[in-house]
């Protein structure tokens, strides 16, 4: 019999790594947004572990001098996405992650209620790899399967001022025509914007 792609909000393609930090959705909240973040710890270095253990709360804040900066935060994203296109799940898309922080998108605060927050490794302004988009464009259409997905934002348009990430080098007309959803599906600010992948 052939796998379920999801089962209980867990994407069968990616792979499990539960977070304690999540809580439940209000009640009856319909999950129609994306929030596209990025992430890399200690800033620019990629490919280690250090992500994982920040959104599991098993970092070691004193093995490198920038880690105290964020020492005992406890955050989490339902998903990271690795430089090489592998995606990781740390809650189920049917919880609450705790990605967005103070927020706000289109009147509506508290963006953590109703969206799911995508990591991917990378640093704010610079470029993604072309794997990390064929990874986050099968995402979206996965979880458009199951929920009303009428937007996908950056955290830098959700907490303005605040956030500035994922930055100019994401390449938002490049996931919109993966996709082939309308541009009113995105901030008007990344209509114009087009980087290139880094590799």
């Amino acid at each position: 019999m052939p796998e379920l792609p999801w089962n209980s909000g867990w994407w069968a393609r990616a792979r499990q790594v539960t977070s304690p930090n999540h809580g439940p959705r209000p009640a009856h909240m319909a999950i129609d947004t994306v929030v596209v973040h990025s992430i890399s710890l200690p800033p620019g270095v990629y490919g280690g572990p250090q992500v994982e253990q920040l959104f599991t709360n098993r970092l070691d804040w004193d093995a490198h001098p920038y880690f105290d900066r964020i020492r005992g935060i406890e955050v989490s994203s339902h998903f990271f996405i690795r430089r090489n296109g592998e995606t990781v799940q740390f809650v189920s898309v049917l919880d609450r992650a705790w990605h967005a922080g103070q927020s706000s998108w289109r009147g509506r605060g508290n963006c953590n209620d109703f969206s799911v927050g995508i990591e991917l490794e990378g640093l704010e302004g610079e470029l993604f790899e072309s794997a990390q988009y064929d990874a986050i464009a099968a995402l979206c259409a996965a979880l458009c399967s199951q929920h009303p997905v009428a937007q996908i934002v950056g955290h830098e348009h959700v907490a303005p001022g605040r956030k500035q990430d994922p930055g100019s080098g994401f390449d938002w007309p490049r996931l919109r025509r993966a996709l082939g959803w309308s541009r009113h599906c995105f901030p008007e600010t990344t209509n114009a914007q087009s980087a290139t992948s880094a590799d």
